[in-house]
């Protein structure tokens, strides 16, 4: 009983709170141009970039391809390959181990490239995964793949061209790279190429980036990295949006107006809240 004869009521707790789960969206645009070129070679594709669930359940998928120009079946190569690694994301187990998934499938692109053309065309692919708000990459060959963070604008992927073979190799051995090391018509020709015979070199992680708010992705051919420097990039990258991204490039690359323009392909990913 209480003070005046009567039980008191107990007032049941009200639950805490909990604060809501912040999770990172993506913002994607692409830029594509023939530039000087008689035909496109460059492919690129986007999966789940406009499925919130199935972002969050299977993952964001981006790659662009650029064919080799020098080589028969450019068109047909850069094409084979973005097929299966669009392919192979409803095969994903991201349960698994998702870095080397990604791996096997650039390297399974690869084999479908010489399998179809024997050896005639190659391709180049930056493949970027996106799960769990975590970056996974695989690449082979000389496209890009850039992160703009806080203002900073650093490439996470190596080329594999003659040049960087042999910057490594002079490293390894102990010496600092020379400047002949760049030198030559050849030092641009790829070391190792999607169609080629064999297991091509695929540069990528081991474990993957987090990702934050504001952060920016940019996967590019070479006409895109290879036209535009740092600044250019980092300039273009800092608007208020990647379609805004993608007009800044292709404006700063219609003002470079260069004699033998390659084709050019660009994706751009925005990370935000």
């Amino acid at each position: 009983m209480g003070l005046f004869g009567k039980k008191r009521r107990k007032t049941p707790l009200s639950p805490a709170r909990e604060k809501p789960v912040r999770l990172l969206g993506y913002q994607t645009a692409s830029l594509q141009g023939i530039g000087a070129r008689e035909r496109q070679e460059d492919a690129f594709v986007l999966v789940n970039e406009n499925d919130a669930v199935m972002i969050k359940k299977r993952g964001l998928l981006a790659a662009v391809a650029d064919g080799m120009g020098g080589m028969l079946g450019g068109t047909q190569a850069s094409g084979s390959v973005t097929a299966t690694l669009a392919e192979d994301m409803d095969r994903l187990d991201t349960s698994g181990n998702i870095a080397d998934q990604l791996r096997r499938s650039v390297i399974r692109a690869g084999e479908a490239v010489y399998s179809s053309l024997g050896g005639d065309g190659g391709s180049t692919v930056v493949a970027a995964l996106i799960f769990d708000e975590k970056l996974y990459f695989s690449s082979v060959g000389d496209s890009y793949l850039y992160l703009l963070r806080d203002g900073s604008l650093v490439r996470l992927n190596r080329e594999h061209n003659l040049r960087a073979e042999r910057r490594l190799a002079a490293i390894r051995s102990g010496r600092m790279p020379a400047a002949e090391d760049d030198d030559g018509p050849e030092a641009q020709a790829l070391s190792s190429f999607l169609g080629m015979p064999g297991t091509p070199d695929v540069d990528g992680l081991l474990r993957p980036m987090g990702l934050r708010d504001g952060d920016v992705l940019l996967l590019c051919s070479d006409g895109v990295g290879g036209v535009l420097d740092q600044a250019a990039l980092t300039g273009a990258l800092s608007g208020p949006s990647a379609s805004a991204a993608c007009r800044a490039m292709d404006g700063a690359i219609a003002r470079a107006r260069r004699q033998f323009q390659d084709n050019y392909t660009a994706l751009v990913i925005r990370c935000v809240y």
